[in-house]
């Protein structure tokens, strides 16, 4: 998974959150981030993952939020995967914004990472990363850990919010070089286009369990 963040000033993400939800700043910056990745043996409940349908790239941008209780989360502008069973069931059972893409994912010394919408859009990107080595015990800042370590998400369900919790371990981050970065999901996603370069971080694999949503 490769972790790709720029800072917007909040004005810019709050028309782009539902009632009940506000930007979550740091250091009075809302982040966004692009989050390609590689989902492996995907699978729901106790049921095995499917050979040939549960392997598959994914791409999301989200961006950082807090409820008026201060449990904070993510919140998905949009969620692109080459699945699509993944992508009606998910948007079926989450409400969240999931759109059916051609995506590929080539793995080396550096990981390029490639996606077009299928349907009604040919937003996508086209990007490749060099992981470079894994963090010290203490290397990672305070920003790294904020921006990585969120165990819930939200999302709206009949027009209600929900709240879906998120399990994994810490991500293991790597430093890592953007080489190459062709994107347009920020600007599908209703961002103006930042001239800045992103913050980047690389992480090998997690495992991850989702829970059911719950209303808020």
């Amino acid at each position: 998974m490769t972790f790709l963040h720029w800072s917007y000033e909040p004005e810019v993400l709050q028309p782009l959150l539902p009632s009940g939800l506000e930007v979550d700043t740091q250091e009075g910056k809302a982040w966004v981030g692009l989050t390609p990745f590689l989902m492996v043996d995907f699978s729901v409940g106790c049921l095995p993952p499917i050979p040939g349908l549960s392997t598959f790239p994914e791409t999301n941008v989200r961006t950082y939020v807090r409820r008026p209780d201060g449990k904070d989360g993510l919140w998905f502008l949009s969620l692109d995967a080459d699945s699509l069973p993944t992508v009606i069931g998910a948007s079926l059972g989450y409400g969240v914004p999931y759109r059916w893409a051609e995506m590929s994912v080539d793995e080396g010394q550096a990981v390029r990472y490639r996606s077009g919408r299928r349907i009604a859009s040919s937003a996508g990107h086209d990007i490749t990363v060099r992981p470079e080595r894994p963090y010290g015990a203490d290397e990672a800042s305070h920003l790294d850990h904020w921006l990585t370590g969120r165990w819930r998400a939200y999302t709206t369900i009949a027009g209600r919010l929900a709240v879906v919790p998120v399990e994994h371990e810490p991500w293991p981050l790597w430093h890592a070089e953007v080489e190459s970065l062709d994107q347009s999901l920020l600007q599908a996603a209703g961002l103006p286009a930042s001239g800045d370069q992103p913050l980047a971080h690389y992480a090998p694999e997690v495992t991850v369990r989702l829970g059911a949503p719950q209303l808020c």
